[in-house]
């Protein structure tokens, strides 16, 4: 258990600040898909994958004062940005957590914005299907984002860039 969350906390660590539960989400999912070693469950959700041990393990954090939630009103939506505190800084520095690539790999994610990852974990969702059937569920499934070939093709394009990161030292 407390692996899990020390893999977590090191997510905001190297991130900085995650800006969005829904982003944090797809972050800490596609991790898992890149084999890193994140055992949270997830489910098909109407924005794409979802953890609720997740959300909860981020509680956690929250109330042991690890982690820092803020939530912020922008544009009539309600954000919530996350990031270590001090406390947490101390916890992570306590324990030793060695995840090669996994910096890399978060930054780029951090870099994009919600939606597209929404794509891109969707994609991997359905990985084990053939490609034009994962197009078709994306079209069915997230027709309320409207995605473009061009997006599914750069989301495909992305998933490639991320699994040369995981295996490149």
């Amino acid at each position: 258990m407390l692996n899990d969350h020390l893999r977590l906390m090191n997510i905001f660590a190297v991130s900085g600040e995650i800006i969005g539960r829904k982003k944090l989400q797809k972050i800490v999912y596609i991790a898992k898909k890149l084999n890193f070693p994140f055992q949270e469950k997830f489910e098909f959700h109407f924005y794409g994958p979802y953890s609720e041990e997740l959300t909860l393990r981020v509680e956690e954090l929250c109330n042991f004062g690890f982690i820092d939630e803020v939530k912020e009103e922008k544009n009539g939506y309600v954000h919530y940005k996350y990031r270590v505190t001090e406390a947490g800084q101390e916890f992570l520095e306590a324990y030793e957590i060695d995840l090669p690539n996994l910096k890399e790999c978060l930054c780029k994610m951090n870099e994009k914005n919600a939606r597209f990852l929404e794509l891109v974990s969707t994609v991997l969702y359905f990985d084990s299907l053939a490609k034009p059937e994962v197009e078709e569920k994306i079209h069915v499934l997230k027709s309320e984002q409207s995605y473009s070939m061009e997006e599914i093709e750069e989301a495909y394009a992305y998933i490639e860039d991320l699994k040369k990161m995981t295996v490149a030292g």
